[in-house]
């Protein structure tokens, strides 16, 4: 957590891609303007932060996905609570008779008691029974006591799930913010350039589909049931923490897209990684997913359309659509799993 701390708290110190490049630039003699970023400078910085974004949305998440068990550990905790405090209710007759009977020093199987009554036969039997009841006391008793300790500790626990849970959900919407301002810094950079200078500085890694298309790639069986629900999606919004219908983000998409084919995926990217069979960039095939950026926790994860495509949700900033594998993803690319 610290080391989260750390880099979040480097993240907010980093000049924007703008003032980064503009420095780089500055020239040295007295009286020289700043150079403008070139198309392939700020493609770079775009790229940057393209993968910074996957990273944070991995984050956003991973909380997320914390919160969420917290909340239902919580909600555990929360009943096993009330049932205890059902059970201390229905103990505390029982114990007050236990200690208005100790209060008041009468021991109804002491040998005293027994010689005085009319019938010492009767007696003795009754005895056998008042013992009997007073182990059955005794473990109320014991049961009781248990109980008490056991509320203190459900108390406790639901105090620091609720906190856990409050902290996962703050953490969420840091990395979210800090995604949006991933975005923010990729539009100040598009804006100072010409149509044809953004379409230069985007080309690796630009949307080239973005509504309206069905899917007739190779891809067959389960893959291609799982290409054609991602292709229905195209145009939609991407979402943080999206998982449908109306929008997702890059691992939503893909849970989404193979839960149509009848096949489970975990929630998250780096889950998604170790949840098929390993494939090589030579062998990808319509419906593999493909991941990006870190080789031990990807941070990206897109669907192999089978033509040297892939349909993903990228960032905010783009609708769901189609892009080219092209060097940019290449170079990025960690491995392909082929679920099923």
């Amino acid at each position: 957590m610290d080391d989260d701390r750390h880099h979040r708290g480097f993240w907010r110190r980093r000049l924007t891609a703008a003032g980064v490049i503009a420095a780089s630039l500055l020239a040295l003699t007295p009286g020289v303007a700043y150079a403008e970023p070139t198309a392939d400078e700020v493609r770079e910085e775009i790229e940057r932060l393209e993968q910074e974004f996957s990273e944070l949305n991995e984050a956003y998440n991973k909380a997320k996905e914390e919160h969420e068990a917290a909340k239902e550990k919580l909600e555990e905790i929360t009943e096993d609570l009330e049932e205890t405090e059902e059970e201390l209710d229905g103990l505390q007759g029982s114990i007050r008779v236990l200690a208005n009977t100790a209060y008041s020093g009468v021991d109804y199987s002491s040998l005293v008691y027994l010689i005085g009554s009319d019938n010492p036969d009767d007696m003795l039997v009754q005895s056998a029974d008042l013992h009997y009841l007073s182990v059955s006391q005794q473990n109320k008793l014991e049961r009781y006591t248990e109980q008490r300790e056991k509320l203190e500790q459900l108390r406790q626990e639901a105090e620091e799930t609720e906190q856990e849970a409050q902290a996962k959900l703050d953490e969420a919407e840091e990395a979210r913010e800090e995604g949006e301002a991933r975005i923010a810094e990729q539009e100040a950079l598009l804006e100072e350039l010409t149509a044809e200078e953004q379409a230069a500085a985007t080309a690796g890694i630009n949307t080239v589909s973005s509504s309206g298309t069905t899917y007739t790639g190779p891809a067959t069986g389960k893959a291609k049931i799982a290409l054609d629900f991602a292709f229905a999606q195209i145009g939609k919004p991407y979402i943080w923490g999206g998982t449908g219908p109306n929008g997702y983000d890059c691992s939503g998409l893909t849970q989404a897209a193979w839960a149509a084919a009848g096949v489970s995926l975990p929630r998250v990217s780096q889950d998604q990684f170790y949840a098929g069979q390993r494939v090589s960039w030579e062998n990808i095939q319509g419906g593999d997913l493909l991941f990006f950026y870190d080789s031990v926790a990807p941070t990206h994860v897109g669907m192999a359309t089978g033509d040297g495509r892939m349909i993903h949700a990228s960032t905010s900033s783009k609708p769901i659509g189609v892009v080219e594998l092209t060097s940019y993803y290449r170079q990025n690319f960690v491995g392909a799993v082929r679920p099923g």
